[in-house]
């Protein structure tokens, strides 16, 4: 008779993975980072620089901003850990 795998009956291989892997969630430092920077991305470089263009400009100076704020909290993250 052959063996099987060494799992609880009714459990999958996938929640036996889990056990092992546990799901990280996204520090809070970055969440603080990405609005940080989009607020400033927005209200700086979108309203004071940008002021007299379109306002799609200060969209996308507040959207650049946030992305640039989540790769600054990840790194903010990895050299200092998170705030909590």
């Amino acid at each position: 008779m052959g063996r099987t795998a060494m799992t609880k009956p009714g459990q999958s291989k996938q929640a036996s993975n889990q056990k092992f892997h546990p799901r990280q969630d996204t520090p809070v430092v970055v969440y603080l980072w990405i609005v940080g920077l989009g607020l400033l991305g927005y209200l700086v470089v979108g309203e004071i620089f940008l002021g007299s263009r379109p306002h799609p400009f200060h969209w996308i100076a507040g959207f650049l901003g946030g992305i640039s704020g989540y790769f600054v909290g990840w790194i903010w993250y990895r050299w200092r850990g998170d705030v909590i």
